[in-house]
């Protein structure tokens, strides 16, 4: 991940669409993860596991969802002063089963809506002259839709 300008995609799609088809694409690629051997993935230097993947992309459509919702409130985003990606939990390694691919669906599809609805509710005008410092909105979504890359990271394990 990095934090520059959004690449991933085109600006042309939806940012709903964005949001929604890179949550499609994570969860394609969890169905096959009920296969994984334990062994965790090294990534550009990062350790990568079914679990931290399904974590990392939750917690960056949270994270960037309450940055939206605080700018569109009038308020500064509250940093977050995690750095999941660097760390790997004890709860990463464990296996991933079919119970953990459907809490993962559950989560991820409803999250996913959020962040629709939202964009969706929103003008061409916020999306791209968004309120406060940071991406426009419409850059926002292109960002999120990069969270592929943790799923990426632990690939198709058919």
């Amino acid at each position: 991940m990095t934090d520059s300008t959004p690449t991933t995609g085109t600006l042309t799609e939806t940012p709903s669409a964005a949001v929604t088809g890179m949550v499609d694409h994570v969860l394609a690629l969890a169905a096959t993860w009920i296969h994984w051997n334990g062994e965790p993935v090294e990534t550009d230097g990062r350790v990568y596991t079914p679990h931290k993947a399904i974590r990392r992309v939750a917690d960056h459509m949270i994270d960037h969802l309450a940055e939206m919702e605080a700018r569109l409130a009038g308020e500064r985003p509250r940093p977050d002063h995690w750095h999941a990606s660097l760390v790997t939990t004890g709860a990463d390694l464990a296996p991933f089963t079919p119970h953990d691919l459907d809490e993962a669906r559950s989560r991820l599809v409803r999250l996913a809506r959020i962040w629709a609805v939202r964009l969706d509710a929103l003008t061409d005008e916020q999306l791209d002259r968004s309120p406060g410092e940071g991406w426009t909105f419409r850059e926002l979504a292109h960002h999120v839709q990069e969270s592929a890359y943790y799923a990426d990271a632990v690939g198709d394990l058919s």
